[in-house]
């Protein structure tokens, strides 16, 4: 079977057996108010893949895709490196269901920018900041649940940097990363400005919403695909009160 069709298959997969356990809730199932995003916006979905590995058989079948991904995609990585907290359980799933050799980034408390990081690293002292083998001439891929915005993924690259220069390592690169799921807010775009190969099992609006349409109630597709498309239609409180109504038809 070619990679594209089963990648396909894989994705419907995944995202059916990610609604059932409610990785993916809605308005419409889970909470008819929606959720606050960390950006401060309203959102008629929610989705969340950090207790993924609670959930042993939908993890194993993305771990499993994913290092599929990887391997026909970017054949030439070497190495993962999972982003802390939520990319570390999926890139070790991943070493173990595809043989990538894989390691993980430190957590640093207070540190959200490049910025901070350049100035926590003045006083972090010789502890490492990704845990995990690296060599000369590795090609590393980093590998997260999800992408919105890319500020994690920037953040952890830097992390990879320092740490390669502090073991004294040559021609390593970094400049891939894999994830589940693609939102389609702009991640694409910000891995372009940042040189950065954005790779996603799942580009949510366009490939992950269409094929969880059967399962869907038609209600709670259409809303939230038209939230997708324009999410500032749903920022006002008298919009987010007509969606709460929508739960209870």
């Amino acid at each position: 079977m070619a990679w594209t069709e089963e990648k396909e298959r894989a994705a419907r997969e995944i995202l059916e057996l990610l609604y059932a356990s409610r990785l993916i809730r809605t308005f419409y199932r889970d909470k008819p108010d929606g959720w606050t995003l960390v950006s401060g916006l309203y959102s008629p979905l929610y989705i969340q893949l950090r207790p993924l590995a609670s959930f042993p058989r939908v993890f194993e079948r993305t771990c499993r895709a994913m290092a599929s991904m990887v391997k026909e995609e970017a054949p030439r990585i070497t190495k993962l490196v999972g982003i802390a907290m939520a990319g570390i359980p999926i890139a070790a799933g991943m070493a173990l269901t595809g043989g990538i050799p894989a390691g993980f980034t430190r957590k640093m408390d207070n540190v959200k920018t490049v910025e901070s990081l350049r100035q926590a690293v003045a006083s972090y002292g010789e502890h490492a900041l990704i845990e995990g083998e690296l060599v000369s001439g590795d090609n590393i891929a980093l590998v997260d649940d999800l992408v919105t915005r890319f500020d994690s993924k920037d953040l952890a690259r830097e992390q990879v940097r320092y740490e390669v220069a502090r073991r004294g390592l040559e021609h390593v690169s970094c400049d891939t990363v894999a994830v589940v799921l693609d939102r389609e807010q702009g991640g694409q775009e910000a891995a372009a400005r940042s040189g950065v190969v954005l790779l996603s099992l799942i580009p949510f609006k366009s490939v992950g919403l269409p094929l969880l349409k059967p399962v869907m109630h038609p209600i709670e597709w259409e809303t939230i695909s038209r939230y997708l498309e324009n999410p500032e239609e749903f920022q006002d409180q008298q919009t987010r009160d007509r969606v709460a109504r929508l739960a209870q038809v």
